[in-house]
């Protein structure tokens, strides 16, 4: 058999293996940044109770603006550089994000990255910039949450046993995507409940942890309720108050991608759009609490939205419905022959 160092140089030699996606743990920094890095990673983390999903998703923000500008400085930037910084400069960097066509809204958050990390340089002491103060942040486009029809969010609930040769798979999917409907969960959050969360029989109000780890209280419909204790009753897998309420085939945890799958499928059954993900029945929830009167800042407090800015997206969605809403509801709008 030949050594290993023979098979190493025999064959044809090839052209460079094309270059992968930049390694988050070996950004083009300085070692004074590279420390400043891992300390403001540490203080996200357990200061501001950032999850580990956020803490990348900066990461990876950082990580390009360091990459772009150790090639506009000729070298890896350190504190000292990032202090030294024109508007040009930035402007220079989100120029080369349009020249690679990344989205709006992307640029517009990795620059919100950015901002954040150099006020937490400034209240540290260790580099100040006025100039990044002064870009505007891209507009993203306008997008309008994509609900679906009462009737359509109704066969959706109805129809997701079907797709399971297991009783009690069939139970949990309908059981999670009554979550969704009914209480306006995230799918995170759905799937975070554990054994002990699970509601009890009579129980009103859900206790749901939501991003930063804030919780807040969600009513229970009864339906909901009795969709949970049918697939416990089920479910051939247990656990202490600990466990996951939710579990797979295998007895893990079960996961969104398997969620996301479900309602795949149900597009396909169902002739139901591409819009129609788990999320879009979040967005149902809202959008038929509000065309059914509910005021925005009751939702924005079910849905766990920290700015009402973002559930004011709702208001678009279906026009037609508020307008009746407000004809039926409101004093002045209604007819001397309604006004009885």
């Amino acid at each position: 058999m030949a050594p290993p160092a023979a098979k190493a140089v025999a064959g044809p030699r090839r052209g460079p293996k094309p270059a992968g996606p930049a390694r988050l743990d070996l950004l083009p920094a300085a070692a004074d940044l590279q420390a400043a890095i891992a300390d403001w990673q540490t203080w996200l983390r357990d200061e501001k109770r950032a999850s580990a999903h956020t803490l990348l998703a900066y990461r990876r923000d950082l990580n390009h603006f360091l990459t772009f500008l150790a090639g506009h400085l000729g070298k890896a930037a350190s504190l000292k550089d990032l202090s030294g910084l024109a508007a040009a400069d930035f402007r220079a960097w989100l120029a080369a994000r349009a020249g690679q066509g990344l989205e709006r809204s992307s640029t517009a958050r990795a620059l919100s990255s950015l901002r954040g990390f150099f006020r937490w340089l400034t209240k540290r002491g260790l580099a100040e910039n006025a100039a990044l103060a002064g870009l505007r942040t891209p507009k993203p486009a306008k997008s309008v949450p994509k609900a679906l029809t009462a009737a359509e969010a109704g066969e959706v609930i109805d129809s997701v046993a079907e797709l399971s040769e297991e009783d009690w798979v069939g139970k949990r999917d309908c059981a999670v995507l009554l979550l969704l409907y009914g209480c306006g969960l995230r799918i995170g959050e759905a799937l975070g409940l554990t054994r002990g969360e699970a509601p009890k029989p009579g129980q009103e109000f859900l206790v749901v942890t939501g991003k930063g780890n804030k919780q807040r209280m969600v009513p229970l419909l009864p339906l909901v309720s009795e969709a949970i204790s049918d697939y416990l009753a089920a479910c051939p897998y247990g656990g202490d108050a600990e466990a996951p309420l939710f579990y797979g085939k295998r007895g893990g945890a079960l996961g969104a991608r398997q969620v996301q799958q479900r309602m795949r499928a149900l597009r396909g059954l169902l002739g139901l759009p591409e819009s129609a993900t788990p999320h879009a029945l979040r967005h149902s929830f809202a959008t038929h609490l509000l065309a059914g009167g509910g005021d925005l800042r009751t939702i924005q407090e079910l849905l766990g939205h920290a700015s009402l800015s973002t559930t004011q997206r709702y208001t678009e969605v279906d026009v037609a419905s508020l307008l009746e809403v407000y004809d039926r509801a409101h004093p002045r709008a209604r007819t001397p022959a309604r006004s009885r």
